[in-house]
């Protein structure tokens, strides 16, 4: 499992909303640690359901808003990006790719298809009985 932070936004106006909010997070599965900053609190853990998490919290304590989710593996890949970027931007700065511009045509609209019926009884317009 990847480890993952999850920070949500609560309205906390006394201790007893904060320890009920602790334990409420404490008690999910996957979660590793807690921690409030503020108005915010913080849970650590493998595999969090963020959006489980913050329903609960916002049944229990009426107001929960889910900030952001983040994982380690977001963390390696953008060092690993910007390894990349500093190594792009050198080979980027010798040659330089040519962009041509996109042309989207339209496409011409079909002719009217019309029905033309001919009756091969009478092929004169004048007829004798």
């Amino acid at each position: 499992m990847v480890k993952q932070k999850v920070v949500i936004n609560l309205s906390i106006n006394d201790a007893r909303r904060r320890t009920k909010a602790l334990k409420i997070a404490a008690g999910m599965d996957g979660i590793i640690s807690t921690s409030i900053d503020g108005d915010k609190i913080v849970v650590e853990g493998e595999g969090i359901d963020s959006v489980a998490l913050t329903t609960v919290l916002r049944k229990k304590l009426g107001f929960a808003n889910l900030i952001s989710v983040t994982s380690d593996d977001d963390k390696k890949e953008e060092k690993k990006e910007e390894k990349k970027e500093e190594k792009s931007d050198s080979e980027a700065q010798s040659v330089q790719p040519v962009v041509l511009p996109h042309y989207y045509a339209v496409p011409p609209p079909y002719p009217y298809q019309y029905c033309y019926y001919e009756d091969g009884r009478y092929p004169d317009s004048c007829s004798i009985m």
